[in-house]
């Protein structure tokens, strides 16, 4: 942005709404001051108001910002039985009143800014005014960063009093980084806000982050239902809606670059999310790693009892010396390249027999009990993790090193086991970071956005591996450039280290059992009871420019909801083997029909006709079909695996000592 986003000052032309009060019960101090006004005042909770002092402090008139935080009605009744007797007790008595009772307006309001800053003093006797547009970007400090050139202001809703609506502005320094970093929202489920917020502030920040600051993208988890799924498909706008989106300069448009991945189901005929209707369906990319890309994190899957020292160690070894690698040994039948599952099979299998061959107990230092155990452990990744992880070896992966510019990378892991949901966490996240460490991953910032942080991240519980990277990036994240946008229902029972250190909180209508916990013990009893009771578009946001909090209303995002996808776009039925293999292969080649790929098929297994099809799928041939049939005959051959299992070898005798018998 290059032009100024700060209102310009307009010469007062309303008058003062209340008058500053101060008491000797209830005094003034530099942080919270006490205000009258009419009845009729367009004056509430939340509301910025601005006072003018009388007296100058160094020929300076000052002039102090507030937010309502507290409001309380009075009339001059010493009790409530005089009005009682006042009306006969009759509240709908048609008694005559001579005069009406006398009712004043006092709020409580927290200071938001002084001006001048120095000498800090308490708030002046004065005269209250509502805050316009000039005033509450002064107010909440917004006018050291969406002003000049270098402005890096971010809208993330609108402020709106006495029929005024001002726009306002987060510091991308402090919601991207590197000054801070993070957002958190939380609030109640089923009132679309969390999403919604985050789908919105993701638009609002492709829109507005400064070019200056370098290039932005985000990867969003798809954990639950088809939220994320129509992230590219325009929802519905009111009018409402669309001005605020022109209020805010945001286009109203859905995302116009977005990427999605799924994994396969545990059939491996079609890909494991709800984005599967034929006119959608070719634009999820499948999502599926080998042997290298999973025994990096094969901790993740395996608890404790799988993994002590020793099973460790021998892991550790496979990794290093084993996988990707061609391996020898004397006593071994063949030279071992092991880039699968099954070629890892295939060498455990060799290790174990020449254990036998040789009568002994250990190889390498490693325990015979030790390397089952693992073998048994690793071996069994494949079948947990079925669609996600492939026992042949082949990956297709997110695009590590080529990501762009305001695109979104979104994951759909919403229908796949638990286990499979933390290896993709610990895995996309971990790339992502060795990546930005490296400042080659082709953007200089991405927005991880996690819902569900109470299942991810909580308070309590066993200390699991995606928790432990949560909390590596909450803590270090930002001076890498992953920043974490999360979720949750209920924000006091996320691990404290996550929300501590979100420099930006926003907060939607929360259950009262969660604000009467400690962490809403700074709010006043007004404040926790309008968070209640807030409506669908409504937020409460702390940002670090922001000295107390300050509620909004934020557009609903441009992009079709989950509901509304599922009903337009219908989950397609599960294909046949044959089916399944024309969708893939026509998208490379539009000629390819079904009767020709069942005939093709026909005399081949089935897995060998999977792995075929993503071979192809990941080389992306020109001649497809030529391609096809040359991966099922390659597969076809028999393997030296299959070849070592027919063949007999003899076991060795263990020859008898001379005392065996004792004799």
């Amino acid at each position: 942005m290059t032009h100024s986003l700060v209102p310009s000052p307009v010469a007062p032309s309303r008058l003062p709404l209340g008058r500053v009060v101060a008491t000797e019960r209830k005094p003034n101090t530099p942080h919270e001051f006490h205000f009258w006004t009419a009845i009729d005042a367009p004056i509430g909770i939340g509301t910025i108001v601005r006072v003018e002092g009388t007296t100058p402090v160094e020929s300076t008139i000052p002039q102090v910002y507030g937010v309502v935080m507290e409001g309380f009605s009075y009339s001059d009744l010493q009790s409530p039985l005089h009005d009682v007797l006042g009306y006969d007790g009759q509240p709908a008595g048609g008694v005559v009143v001579p005069t009406d009772r006398t009712e004043i307006r006092l709020y409580t309001a927290q200071v938001l800014r002084h001006l001048p800053e120095e000498p800090l003093q308490p708030v002046p006797l004065g005269r209250v005014y509502l805050a316009e547009d000039h005033d509450v970007a002064m107010a909440l400090r917004m006018d050291g960063y969406i002003a000049g050139s270098a402005a890096t202001g971010i809208p993330v809703g609108v402020y709106r009093a006495g029929g005024m609506k001002s726009p306002i502005f987060l510091d991308a320094d402090f919601l991207v980084g590197p000054e801070a970093a993070h957002l958190n929202i939380s609030g109640v489920s089923g009132l679309a806000t969390k999403t919604s917020a985050i789908e919105w502030l993701l638009q609002s920040t492709f829109a507005h982050f400064p070019s200056h600051r370098g290039t932005v993208a985000a990867v969003c988890f798809n954990v639950k239902g088809p939220d994320l799924c129509f992230l590219d498909q325009p929802g519905t706008l009111e009018e409402s809606d669309r001005d605020m989106y022109e209020l805010l300069g945001v286009p109203p448009t859905p995302f116009q670059q977005v990427r999605y991945f799924a994994p396969y189901t545990a059939r491996g005929y079609a890909l494991n999310t709800l984005r599967s209707n034929e006119a959608l369906a070719d634009t999820v990319t499948p999502l599926t790693w080998g042997l290298s890309e999973v025994l990096q994190f094969a901790e993740v899957l395996l608890n404790k009892d799988d993994v002590d020292a020793k099973a460790d160690a021998l892991i550790d070894f496979i990794r290093e010396r084993v996988v990707g690698k061609e391996f020898d040994e004397a006593g071994f039948s063949r030279t071992h390249r092991v880039h699968s599952f099954a070629d890892l099979d295939a060498w455990f299998r060799e290790v174990l027999r020449k254990l036998e061959d040789s009568n002994g107990d250990t190889w390498r230092t490693h325990h015979a009990a030790t390397i089952r155990k693992v073998r048994n452990r690793l071996s069994n990744l494949s079948t947990r993790c079925a669609g996600l992880v492939t026992d042949d070896g082949l990956a297709s992966d997110l695009p590590f090193g080529s990501f762009e510019d305001r695109v979104v990378y979104v994951v759909d892991v919403a229908n796949v086991e638990e286990d499979a949901q933390n290896l993709v966490f610990a895995r996309v996240v971990s790339k992502l970071r060795e990546h930005l460490e490296r400042r080659d991953l082709g953007v200089d910032h991405v927005i991880v956005f996690v819902d569900e942080l109470n299942k991810y991240a909580p308070h309590d519980g066993p200390e699991t591996y995606v928790r432990k990277m949560l909390l590596d990036i909450a803590e270090r994240g930002r001076y890498l450039g992953l920043v974490l946008f999360g979720a949750e229902q209920f924000r006091s029972q996320v691990h404290r280290r996550v929300v501590g250190n979100a420099g930006t909180t926003l907060y939607g209508r929360m259950d009262a059992d969660e604000l009467a916990t400690p962490g809403y013990q700074v709010l006043s009893p007004a404040v926790k009871a309008r968070l209640a009771t807030l409506d669908k578009g409504q937020l409460m946001v702390r940002h670090p420019h922001f000295t107390q909090p300050v509620f909004i209303r934020f557009p609903r995002p441009a992009v079709m909801t989950g509901r509304e996808g599922v009903e337009r776009f219908p989950q397609a039925p599960e294909p046949t083997a044959a089916q399944a293999v024309t969708r893939d292969l026509r998208r490379l080649d539009p000629s390819i029909e079904l009767g020709w790929v069942q005939q093709t098929i026909l005399l081949y297994d089935e897995p060998v006709v999977l792995a075929a099809r993503n071979a192809v799928m990941r080389t992306r041939p020109d001649a497809v079909k030529s391609a096809f049939v040359r991966e099922l005959q390659r597969r076809a051959v028999p393997t030296a695996r299959d070849a070592e299992a027919v063949v007999h070898r003899p076991r060795a005798i263990r020859p008898f000592s001379a005392d065996e018998y004792g004799g």
